[in-house]
């Protein structure tokens, strides 16, 4: 089973730059879009549309801002909007499609990069999210968690480490709650499973030429529950093409 984890920054662009004529060649069971950036009914055109794919989207209530999608090859028995809270809820932050025990999630969490207010505002979803992601993590169900988590794990996941320190995404607070993830309440890094290697980023600034030097953060995670740790068999992140500011993040399931 492949999964693919993709902030777009904005759908609509992605496709022009070929993201979906690439992603419908992947042979992908199930594929997350974060970030959106559009109303679901402004994507009526053939290449939002697939054939064999099923599609639901999360819009935020702002136009142009945020939003989540699954496309699944297979019709999912349950899809579930939101998380119960306003900052997922309004912003259009998480949708999950649940398939018998197996629960696939698209999850964007807010940045703080724009100030304090709004670093305030990703460090109050932690907090709310945190509780749910215990639960989850509890319930006994498989869970694959894609999206752009806009948090560094460790000082392996981020270019300029040092420097970074009062950056939001690589804060030290933000760190150590991931840390407690993957550490205390039962989450798996998927990716980092199977691939150890430094200098592997998902996120690269616009500013300036760090795509092409490489010079990125690792921010975009596959998060599964340790039912799920024996079964991930392939990771990848894909940069043969440059679609958004992110890569897709490809991991291959030993599933049906």
């Amino acid at each position: 089973m492949r999964v693919v984890s993709f902030n777009a920054n904005g759908i609509r662009a992605a496709a022009k730059k070929g993201f979906f004529e690439w992603a419908w060649k992947q042979n992908i069971d199930v594929l997350c879009i974060q970030e959106t950036k559009a109303q679901e009914s402004q994507l009526s055109e053939e290449q939002f549309h697939q054939q064999d794919y099923h599609r639901y989207f999360f819009d935020a209530q702002k136009p142009g801002y945020s939003g989540v999608a699954i496309y699944t090859r297979h019709k999912p028995d349950h899809v579930h909007k939101g998380l119960g809270f306003d900052i997922a809820d309004n912003e259009g932050r998480y949708i999950q499609a649940d398939f018998g025990n197996l629960s696939i999630a698209s999850l964007y969490l807010p940045s703080g990069s724009s100030g304090d207010e709004r670093q305030a505002v990703k460090f109050k979803f932690m907090e709310h999210y945190e509780s749910i992601l215990k639960k989850q993590a509890q319930d006994g169900r498989q869970y694959v968690l894609c999206g752009d988590w806009n948090i560094v794990h460790k000082e392996i996941d981020i270019k300029n480490f040092k420097s970074n320190q009062k950056s939001s995404g690589c804060l030290p607070q933000e760190r150590a709650w991931v840390d407690k993830l993957v550490t205390s309440l039962g989450w798996v890094d998927a990716f980092r499973v199977l691939n150890h290697e430094p200098d592997q980023y998902t996120w690269w600034s616009m500013r300036t030429r760090a795509w092409e030097k490489n010079v990125g953060w690792r921010i975009d995670y596959q998060m599964v529950t340790e039912n799920l740790r024996p079964k991930i068999s392939h990771v990848e992140i894909y940069r043969g093409q440059k679609f958004s500011d992110h890569a897709p993040l490809i991991v291959d399931y030993k599933l049906k």
